[in-house]
């Protein structure tokens, strides 16, 4: 990949440093190699996997097992295990994009990222070299299946208020576990388990690798859900099971730090997986829509259709910009810290910690945006999208429970805040700076600003307000509200909101700037319809967020003052976006089937 000699761009760094498209990952940029590891994860969709839906939703006694073995088989179990453990040693990038077209199996994806994501990245990256030998090799070919506990009927969200308890034995030998967890997926199969617990009377929790079938260790039956129906859902029970206390993971008292960081990683890939769905889902879409007709002609062709399909694309299309990107910034992190001394488990959880902010954005993100594809796609097939028979009807099903998993979309907007502010703290972002000088030029008579040439010269202009608007809005409620600013739940949302747009307009111009840059424009008119109408849309929804968060804390003269920046900042040229998604929908339906 070429990339320039800037210095690395840090975690939260994007509101207030200028990027250039030299800078970026594309999903043009992958290689051979990575183009054929998604190529044999799709084949495998398609060949084990799609013709057993069914099946698998019917949960057909050891299916879900046996299609796990086939992958293990093709190593894709392993693409993030380091080869000396039975692994393909993938880097962070190829691992997403993998598990993007993974990401189109439906129930079958989730337990495939339970496996190699929840379930056996802790522990990859804190399991002694002992520990790591005795159990990653049979998670890598499928052997063993893995599961994660975390979660409990009275801790969900809160994860550190869990009361499931270990002790200590008296010979030292062993902890003994008592507790139940919930919603456990993989759990009627799993082989090994990663179980969070308290020690005593410890204010944080501890990790231990507890084998499934060790005495003490009950089940209840299979839950009855909503969607990903195929997905094995238990509570787990934990009566007097002792664990050998070289099975503790890290150290005592880091439990909850693995938890987060793991879930970290569990956000960025779950973003990459929800993507492949989108995909999928807009495809089974335009498909539909060639072959459905109505007064005469195919439903296609009718510019209501056309509009769906069209924002189905601009969904897919944003949400992917913005992934690999992420997905190199880690990777490159990783690098560095290698470089600097770092072990490989060290250097990874500093790629996923310093990006973290950035991983919340994208599970928000692709979450919505499949949320989108799907119900849009059940609209298109009309009354047959209501009907078992049709494929979009499981994809709707399926969809829901993204917005749940790896931390509630409320819950992840709130951390995107959060965690930026906590590196301002911290000094490692200048956030407060930059906030000033925006304030400063609510003041002033707006200074003329020089865009770079080209197609999309008049979005770089709307980025670089975007971002005044996340300033000006973020400062003042941090300078106004300070310790009572992590209860202003409402403000913080609409602040991450602000966020996640912003970042998701900045990914696709770079990426859409990239590819003109290697074909020219005349070849890029598609992509640069996509650009066009995501910033013309996103204008208005950063000033009616902005808006809302304004009007809950600030008043009087200073209120009107904000409000006439936030409309200076929010303010675009006008966009005939009928035209350029009737752009997109032409090629979408011309190829009948997702080719962006």
């Amino acid at each position: 990949m070429e990339v320039s000699d800037k210095k690395a761009i840090k975690g939260g760094e994007f509101i207030i440093r200028a990027t250039t498209p030299q800078e970026i990952f594309t999903p043009e940029d992958f290689s051979e190699e990575q183009t054929m590891i998604s190529q044999m994860s799709m084949e495998f969709i398609k060949k084990e996997v799609h013709p057993n839906l069914d099946a698998l939703d019917n949960m057909e006694p050891g299916l879900m097992q046996s299609i796990l073995d086939k992958a293990g088989e093709l190593g894709l179990l392993g693409l993030s295990v380091p080869e000396n453990l039975g692994g393909m040693g993938m880097n962070f990038n190829t691992s997403l994009l993998a598990t993007e077209y993974l990401g189109k199996g439906h129930s079958f994806s989730v337990a495939f990222g339970a496996h190699t994501g929840i379930g056996t990245l802790p522990l990859l990256y804190y399991g002694s070299d002992a520990l790591k030998a005795k159990y990653i090799p049979k998670l890598a070919t499928g052997e063993w299946k893995a599961s994660y506990c975390l979660t409990e009927p009275s801790a969900g969200s809160d994860a550190n208020s869990g009361k499931t308890k270990a002790t200590l034995t008296p010979d030292g030998k062993h902890y003994v576990l008592n507790g139940q967890k919930m919603w456990i997926t993989n759990a009627g199969f799993a082989d090994i388990l990663t179980v969070f617990a308290k020690i005593d009377d410890d204010d944080n929790l501890s990790a231990f690798m507890v084998e499934a079938h060790s005495e003490g260790v009950t089940l209840n039956p299979e839950e009855h859900k909503m969607g990903i129906k195929g997905s094995s859902t238990r509570q787990v029970f934990f009566n007097n099971v002792k664990v050998p206390v070289e099975n503790m993971l890290s150290e005592r008292g880091h439990g909850f730090k693995i938890a987060l960081n793991i879930l970290n990683i569990g956000r960025i890939k779950l973003a990459a997986g929800v993507l492949g769905g989108a995909k999928e889902a807009t495809a089974i879409s335009v498909k539909y829509a060639n072959e459905r007709e109505q007064f005469g002609r195919s439903i296609s062709k009718y510019g209501a259709i056309r509009y769906k399909l069209a924002e189905q694309v601009i969904r897919c299309y944003t949400v992917e910009s913005a992934t690999y990107r992420v997905g190199q910034n880690i990777d490159d992190t990783i690098s560095q810290a290698l470089k600097d001394g770092a072990d490989k488990s060290q250097a990874i959880l500093k790629g996923i910690e310093q990006f973290a902010a950035e991983c919340a954005i994208l599970k928000v993100a692709g979450s919505e945006a499949l949320d989108y594809v799907v119900d849009e796609g059940v609209q298109i097939f009309g009354g047959m999208g209501y009907s078992a028979e049709s494929p979009i009807e499981r994809g709707y099903r399926d969809s829901r429970i993204n917005r749940i998993f790896e931390g509630t979309n409320e819950i992840n907007r709130m951390l995107t805040v959060e965690m930026i502010l906590k590196k301002a703290m911290k000094g490692e972002l200048d956030l407060m700076g930059p906030a000033m000088k925006v304030a400063g030029e609510l003041m002033s008579i707006p200074e003329s600003v020089d865009l770079p040439e080209g197609p999309l010269s008049h979005e770089h202009g709307y980025l670089a307000n975007f971002k005044k608007t996340l300033l000006m809005i973020a400062g003042a409620a941090v300078q106004k509200l300070m310790t009572t600013l992590s209860k202003e739940q409402e403000i913080l949302m609409n602040i991450a909101d602000i966020a996640i747009w912003t970042y998701l307009a900045e990914s696709t111009l770079l990426r859409v700037e990239k590819k003109i840059a290697k074909e020219g424009e005349a070849a890029c008119q598609i992509e640069l319809a996509i650009a066009k109408t995501y910033f013309f849309d996103v204008a208005d929804k950063i000033n009616k967020a902005g808006k809302d968060a304004l009007c809950s804390f600030v008043e009087g003269d200073e209120l009107r003052m904000m409000l006439m920046g936030l409309k200076r900042f929010t303010k675009t040229e006008n966009v005939n976006v009928k035209e350029n998604r009737q752009l997109i929908a032409s090629k979408l339906i011309d190829a009948n089937e997702y080719v962006f």
